[in-house]
């Protein structure tokens, strides 16, 4: 199956960019379309799991999040994250969401998948992480960076209180609930 992009421009372009394009594809019956679509060009983005060996507990993040105030307060628990930018490496920009966030020093990462996170809108992909940490790893002050008026809190949940957590639906972000899931999942792997 072919697709051609007929006609492709920028409708937006402030911190984000929105393309418009038209484009002509072919269908499944053997018949072809042409439709219009909207992509929300986010860029790549990073995630971590962490987890503390030393006290047995997860780490996250605790933050205000606009889009999320139609459902609570705005205020959600997830994974360390950020935007990728151009002339870095994934590692490289983990390393630096997780000291600027948390306050801590990650050295091995290993990756748990990559993924669009909404294929239907947005060009955003997230490479999500696993990596193990100690307290002593704890370097840097953390809670986000001053000049992009952050203001991040960072949350311990023990092990054993995580599934609680998890059911109680304290996590609702995509990336964070992945993260979790693929802990469950290969727990006697990882432990």
């Amino acid at each position: 199956m072919k697709y051609e992009i007929l006609k492709e421009e920028i409708v937006f372009d402030q911190f984000f960019k929105i393309k418009k394009a038209k484009i002509r594809q072919d269908c499944f019956d053997s018949t072809t379309i042409e439709i219009e679509r909207l992509c929300f060009e986010r860029g790549d983005s990073v995630a971590i799991l962490l987890y503390e060996k030393d006290t047995d507990s997860f780490l996250f993040t605790n933050q205000f999040r606009y889009p999320t105030i139609k459902e609570k307060d705005g205020w959600i628990l997830e994974l360390t994250a950020g935007s990728v930018e151009s002339a870095e490496s994934n590692q490289e920009r983990m390393g630096k969401e997780v000291a600027e966030e948390i306050g801590y020093q990650v050295n091995e990462i290993e990756l748990i998948h990559t993924f669009f996170v909404s294929p239907g809108g947005s060009s955003e992909r997230i490479a999500l992480y696993y990596a193990t940490v100690r307290t002593k790893d704890k370097v840097y002050e953390g809670g986000g960076v001053a000049t992009e008026n952050e203001d991040i809190q960072l949350v311990k949940i023990k092990t054993n209180e995580l599934i609680k957590a998890f059911h109680d639906n304290r996590f609702r972000d995509a990336k964070t609930i992945i993260g979790i899931q693929w802990f469950l999942l290969n727990r006697s792997v990882i432990e």
